[in-house]
């Protein structure tokens, strides 16, 4: 599929607003005031919340056509943050104002997983030299400022992986 025809399936700004409206009007009996915006850099998450100008942000993957069906559910939790956060009671994932919220309107906990979250390969192979913990590493460390977490023994390089 080519890129034009990707932003073309996409939902509009205008069309995200009007739905995060009507679903804060049907499910929270409260009027959402705020903006709903689309962010494409969003990654591990469905969503955000603003406390400061109270905007949502939407992950732009989920408003394609094959992801289009857990949308409601991030909106609802995107939702539930906003209206907790303006009665000023708990609006935070810990609070149970805010657990019991989004449990009556059916929003969802976590982001569902469509394939974004893309792991890092480890590179770099570090054992102690008194215990053998190995440690798999993204990065490079620096060996004279860290230690063995398990022994405070010395570590080495053992091998450098392959990119």
């Amino acid at each position: 599929m080519s890129a034009q025809t990707q932003a073309e399936q996409l939902m509009t700004r205008d069309q995200l607003q009007a739905l995060v409206e009507q679903i804060s009007l049907a499910s929270f009996q409260r009027p959402f005031t705020g903006r709903a915006v689309i962010n494409h850099r969003l990654r591990t998450t469905g969503g955000r919340y603003f406390l400061t100008d109270h905007r949502i942000e939407i992950n732009a993957h989920f408003l394609t056509p094959q992801t289009r069906q857990y949308l409601p559910g991030i909106i609802k939790h995107e939702l539930a943050h906003y209206h907790l956060h303006l009665l000023g009671l708990g609006y935070r994932h810990c609070d149970q104002d805010f657990k019991k919220l989004l449990k009556q309107v059916g929003g969802s906990r976590y982001a569902p997983e469509i394939g974004l979250h893309q792991s890092r390969r480890r590179r770099y192979l570090y054992v102690c030299t008194q215990c053998g913990q190995t440690y798999p590493r993204v990065r490079k460390m620096d060996l004279r400022r860290y230690r063995c977490g398990r022994c405070h023994g010395r570590l080495t390089l053992l091998k450098k992986l392959p990119n």
